[in-house]
C-alpha cells in the first residue's frame, strides 16, 4: 500500500506486463478505480514489487532490470479512454541488474532473473531509508540499489543461495548495526543441488551490515 495516498499497488505478469494502481475510493468496490502502466522497452515483465515512502513503486523485471515507476512524473491522462497502459513511459526508470547480458542481445539488461523487490522503507539494514533490495537469483545474493549504484550482498556459503523473498527488522534501535538485520530464505525447490548435496535443507539467512570488516 502506498503510504502517501492509501492506494494499493501490484504487478501483472506476462509480456509486456504492467504495474497496477488501485484506488479503493470511498465505497469499494463500487468506487474502486484501477490504473495500468506498462514499462517501456527494453523493460518488460514486472514480477514482485514494493513501494517506498515517497510513493515510487519498484519492481523486478523479467528483462533483467530493476524498474522504478513514479506516477508524479506522468504528463498525460492517468485514467480514462486515453490511458492505454503505454501512456506514461516518462514515469519509468530502468536499472540493469548486475551480470552479463544474454548472447547476441544488444538491449540493456542482464541474465539476472530476479523474482521480487522489497523496499527497506525504515532503514532496517543500514544502507538508508527507501533502498530497494531485489532478489539476485542468478547472483546468489540480494541486490541493493543505493544512490544509483548496486551493492551486491552475496552469500558465499553454502553456494547456491537462491531466494524469492526478503524482509528486515530492527530489534534494538539503539543497538547500532547489531540491532538491525535483513532476512531471507533459501527458496529453491531442490536444496540438495546446493553445496552440501543430498540431505541439505532450506535455510534462513540473516544479513547484517558492519561499519567495518572487523567490527564486533
Amino acid at each position: 500500500m502506498n503510504p502517501v495516498d492509501g492506494t494499493v499497488w501490484g504487478t501483472s505478469l506476462g509480456f509486456p506486463g504492467s504495474v497496477v494502481r488501485l484506488d479503493p475510493g470511498s465505497n469499494p468496490p463500487e468506487t474502486a478505480l484501477a490504473e495500468v502502466y506498462e514499462p517501456p522497452m527494453p523493460g518488460y515483465g514486472p514480477r514482485g514489487g514494493d513501494i517506498d515512502r515517497n510513493g515510487v513503486f519498484w519492481a523486478s523485471l523479467s528483462s533483467g532490470h530493476l524498474g522504478s515507476f513514479d506516477r508524479k512524473k506522468c504528463k498525460g491522462p492517468l485514467n480514462g479512454p486515453n490511458a492505454t497502459g503505454k501512456h506514461c513511459p516518462e514515469g519509468w526508470t530502468l536499472y540493469p541488474f548486475p551480470g552479463p547480458q544474454l548472447a547476441n542481445v544488444t538491449d540493456s539488461g542482464s541474465t539476472e532473473a530476479s523474482y521480487y523487490t522489497w523496499v527497506d522503507q525504515h532503514d532496517t539494514f543500514g544502507l538508508g531509508k527507501n533502498v530497494p533490495i531485489a532478489t539476485g537469483n542468478a547472483n546468489e545474493s540480494l541486490l541493493a540499489l543505493v544512490d544509483g549504484k548496486w551493492v551486491n550482498l552475496r552469500v558465499p556459503y553454502p553456494m547456491g543461495f537462491y531466494t524469492k523473498w526478503a524482509d528486515g527488522r530492527i530489534d534494538d534501535a539503539n543497538g547500532g548495526w547489531k540491532g538491525r538485520g535483513l532476512w531471507a530464505t533459501t527458496s529453491t525447490r531442490a536444496p540438495f543441488h546446493m553445496e552440501g548435496g543430498k540431505g541439505t535443507r532450506p535455510k534462513v539467512v540473516k544479513f547484517q551490515l558492519r561499519p567495518d570488516p572487523v567490527a564486533r
